[in-house]
């Protein structure tokens, strides 16, 4: 008994170990985005400010306008991707999890294929520019996050396959339900956990997605928001295109603050769906 306790008190302390150092960097960042410029270039990071300041938010909102844009075409582009994205991966996974599909197994072995082989950067960039000529439009920021990712059609195929009795999907079969009525009336509708599992990750992988913009988008009035964080962290005079209100731009501190508001929408968003998360990924993960 006394080992057990040892033990839970061990583990508890690694735990709480880990959240700090997993909170930490965050709560740097948001410090730093509320210190005063010269404070921040000469101190560094801290704990707390030595200096408060609001001046990184107060130039943000005042260039409200590139970020309010960038906001609104990431939120459209995760939006569009996200929906798509789950759609086609749901129906592949279904169709896979059905044993009596002709060549499920070479379409098994086609998508593992795919986690180990890929067609390369090259290549993949004169298919989408020059054979779908999707550069330096919104579906460059859409499409090549569509391909279907081999992980996440493991995990949905075997949520499918053991989280989901096969009874019901036969006494639907035997109604006369097709294939589709069953996959729409019957498979999704018991499917939450993972539909929503797969939502955040899909949701997540857009919304910070920045290598698309940079590989396939020329015009910076295409960027999406981490295109435009990317933009100010290699040159910090990208905000101050445009004009402005004539104010002394404080370099540093306007990245801190541009960081927080490109991961906010993401960490108000999550605790929603941590529950489905954690239940869809272990029931995804172990069975099947």
């Amino acid at each position: 008994m006394r080992g057990h306790k040892k033990f839970l008190a061990l583990s508890h302390a690694v735990l709480i170990l880990v959240s700090i150092l997993a909170i930490l960097p965050f709560w740097l960042l948001i410090m730093a985005s509320f210190t005063e410029e010269s404070c921040a270039v000469k101190h560094g990071y801290s704990l707390l400010p030595k200096e408060w300041s609001l001046a990184a938010y107060q130039y943000l909102a005042d260039k409200w306008q590139l970020f309010g844009k960038g906001y609104l075409i990431t939120i459209v582009v995760t939006v569009a991707g996200v929906c798509v994205c789950v759609l086609i991966t749901l129906m592949f996974s279904y169709m896979l999890s059905r044993p009596g599909l002709p060549g499920r197994k070479l379409l098994t072995f086609y998508v593992i294929f795919t986690m180990l082989f890929n067609g390369g950067l090259v290549s993949t960039y004169i298919m989408y520019s020059q054979t779908f000529h999707i550069k330096n439009t919104l579906f460059a920021l859409i499409i090549p996050n569509l391909l279907t990712n081999a992980f996440y059609i493991t995990m949905v195929r075997n949520y499918f396959t053991g989280s989901i009795p096969q009874e019901l999907l036969e006494a639907a079969r035997i109604d006369g339900c097709s294939e589709f009525g069953i996959f729409f009336k019957v498979a999704l509708p018991l499917s939450k956990p993972i539909i929503a599992t797969l939502g955040l990750l899909v949701g997540v992988n857009y919304w910070n997605d920045w290598q698309n913009g940079m590989y396939y988008l020329d015009d910076s009035s295409l960027y999406g928001i981490q295109n435009i964080l990317n933009a100010i962290n290699e040159n910090s005079k990208y905000l101050m295109q445009g004009g402005g209100s004539g104010t002394v731009m404080p370099t540093e501190t306007v990245r801190m603050a541009a960081a927080i508001l490109g991961i906010l929408p993401i960490l108000i968003v999550y605790p929603f769906f941590q529950d489905y998360f954690v239940k869809g990924i272990t029931m995804g993960a172990v069975k099947g």
